[in-house]
């Protein structure tokens, strides 16, 4: 079941990632850069690291993402009398296109040869590192004075600019 749904998140991610590159209007290239953060949200689900998933999907999917739309939708960057392309952009992006696949067949040929090392790497001897539970009591046993600090530096930081939104 994980397996198979690696692979359709996988399958998912990178259809996503063409459509970002290949979409004309800005609006759907972000649209689409949601859909691929939710895969890769996906993804750490998988590796049972929820708390990761979640704050991917918080900050990126959510707070990133809106401030996306609202830059291009203020910015109208979608205009149509703007579709002239450059030659020297276009052979800049064929030789970009060529060096990464290049790369990824590099590592795809040598992958084979690496695959024991990395599996004994990723060996760990619990399979509960990412979850939420072990993160808060991590947190909150030997690092109670370095959080109540950074929560009192972000009260401090939204009174500023509570402050200055104010004026």
């Amino acid at each position: 079941m994980a397996t198979s749904l690696f692979w359709l998140f996988s399958a998912l991610a990178i259809f996503a990632a063409v459509m970002v590159v290949t979409s004309r209007l800005a609006i759907y290239s972000i649209l689409w850069l949601v859909v691929l953060f939710f895969t890769i949200s996906g993804h750490y689900i998988l590796m049972n690291a929820q708390f990761l998933a979640i704050v991917n999907i918080i900050v990126y999917a959510g707070a990133i993402m809106v401030l996306f739309l609202f830059v291009v939708m203020l910015m109208n960057v979608n205009d149509p009398n703007d579709n002239k392309k450059s030659i020297g952009l276009a052979i800049f992006g064929g030789l970009a296109t060529i060096l990464f696949l290049l790369s990824i067949l590099n590592i795809v040929f040598n992958a084979q040869h690496t695959t024991k090392e990395i599996n004994d790497l990723a060996t760990t001897s619990t399979g509960d590192i990412g979850l939420v539970q072990n993160l808060g009591m991590e947190l909150f046993k030997n690092y109670v004075l370095p959080f109540e600090i950074c929560g009192v530096l972000f009260l401090s930081a939204i009174i500023g600019a509570v402050t200055l939104g104010k004026r």
